[in-house]
This record gives C-alpha cells, sequence and structure tokens, in this order.
C-alpha cells in the first residue's frame, strides 16, 4: 500500500499528498492580524510556515468551508483561482469564485491518478459546534480519501462532535490517517460549547476511528482556541495512543 505524505503549513492548512495526487485542505496564508467576521473579529497570533509560491503544484483543494477566516482567507481566495479543482459545501459552491463543486454529506468523486486508478474524494458530515448552532456558524464538510492500494484518510475539518465521528468510523473504519482539526475552538457566537475537537475528545476520536497515525490541525496560531498542542500530546498520551500522534510544527512534513 502506497503512503500518505503530509506538509503542514500551519492552522487548517495541509499539503496531503497520495496516490499521486496533491491536495490542500483549508487554505490559510495571511499574516498575523484581526480579521472582521459580521460584527466580531477573529485574532491571527502568527503566520504560516509556508508561503503560497511555495506549495507547488495542486490536483484538488478539500475546503471544509468557506464562511469563516481561520478557515479561507484573503490569500487563500486568490490560490483558489488558480487550482483546477476545489471539493466543498453547497453553500461555498454558490459564495466562491473558482471551479467549486459541492460534495453533500456521503457524496464522492473519483479523481484520476497518475498512472491509472482513481483517489475518492468523499464528503462527510461535520457539525461546528454543538446540537443547534448549525443556523449560527453555517455550513461545513469533511473529507474520507479511499482507493484501491491506497491508505483510507479521514480529513474532519472543523467538527466537534463524536457522533458524527462514530458514524464514519462505522462506514469507513478502520483508518490508516486521520487529520483531526482540534484546539477546543470558542468565540462569543456560541457560547456554551467548543466549535472543534477539545483535546481529550481528538484522542477519543482517534480511538473511534481505529486512526493507525495521526495528525492534528487547527489547534494554534489563532487566539480563539483554547487548547494547544501540547494539549493535545498529553491527552493522546492519557489514552495511551502517543505512538499514533504526529504533532507537526509549521512547515514540517512526515510521511505516514
Amino acid at each position: 500500500m502506497s503512503g500518505v505524505d503530509i506538509r503542514y503549513v500551519g492552522g487548517p492548512t495541509a499539503v496531503v499528498e497520495v496516490g499521486g495526487l496533491r491536495l490542500l485542505t483549508d487554505p490559510t496564508f495571511d499574516e498575523p492580524g484581526e480579521y472582521p467576521i459580521g460584527a466580531r473579529a477573529l485574532v491571527k497570533t502568527a503566520g504560516p510556515g509556508v508561503a503560497p509560491a511555495e506549495i507547488g503544484p495542486l490536483d484538488a483543494v478539500l475546503l471544509s468551508h468557506d464562511q469563516h477566516p481561520d478557515n479561507l482567507d484573503r490569500a487563500g481566495r486568490a490560490l483558489l483561482a488558480e487550482v483546477p479543482l476545489v471539493l466543498s459545501t453547497r453553500s461555498a459552491h454558490d459564495r466562491v469564485v473558482g471551479p467549486v463543486r459541492a460534495l453533500g454529506n456521503w457524496e464522492h468523486i473519483d479523481l484520476p491518478r497518475p498512472g491509472g486508478g482513481v483517489l475518492r474524494v468523499t464528503g462527510v458530515p461535520a457539525r461546528h459546534g454543538p446540537d443547534g448552532s448549525e443556523k449560527l456558524v453555517g455550513e461545513v464538510t469533511g473529507f474520507v480519501l479511499s482507493g484501491s492500494g491506497l491508505p483510507t484518510v479521514y480529513i474532519s475539518g472543523d467538527n466537534a462532535s463524536l457522533d458524527v465521528v462514530r458514524a464514519i468510523a462505522d462506514r469507513f473504519g478502520p483508518f490508516d490517517v486521520a487529520l483531526l482539526f482540534a484546539g477546543a475552538a470558542r468565540t462569543a457566537l456560541v457560547p456554551d460549547g467548543t466549535l472543534t475537537l477539545t483535546s481529550a475528545q481528538a484522542a477519543e476520536a482517534a480511538a473511534i476511528l481505529d486512526a493507525r497515525q495521526v495528525v492534528p490541525l487547527h489547534f494554534e496560531q489563532w487566539a480563539h482556541f483554547t487548547q494547544d498542542g501540547a494539549s493535545v500530546e498529553a491527552e493522546f498520551a492519557a489514552a495511551g495512543l502517543a505512538d499514533r500522534l504526529h504533532r507537526l510544527r509549521p512547515g514540517a512534513s512526515v510521511a505516514l
């Protein structure tokens, strides 16, 4: 079975190479500062570890959602115009300028691989906060990558629900690699719950998925995250899963 190469850019952004294809998750490349969202602003505390010009050719962008600047910023939007395909939500299809194709829950697209075969990309559910927050935070999706002779990869997007993780594990598990958006994000928009997985939930999600390897994303570089990479490491260690976790520094890569 061929492997997965992951280059961590920062925040929710990573280059994922699998089956000879190069995919980019939630493109964010702007510098630190305040980024308005409605009447509020999100504060970015650190810039990317990789510049857009250093990313190289891409076969597709996997965009979990377009409505929040910590998942798609100005530089990220500019990049979308240069890629052949963006897979995202129906809402993003209606709002984003570029080659956006909507993937509903459990819908898939087969991307041709160099030399033959396909990489299947399936849209899977994601709940960006506690029950009832959907109308406030908007539509979000996750992704599963699979194919003959290829590892099965889960990319959570901004999901805060372990019930969602269980549904995905039931359909596709076990997983070879999981990219889990963590950080326990909190904002005043949804004061009663976290908008992404807590560190403890990320460890539990890894167990539910029976994920052989885990790369955490979206746990740093923004002020609204309430738990950091050290917290993720501590919870995976407490769950006996430290050997599965690969916490990368911005700009670093790992072959899994």
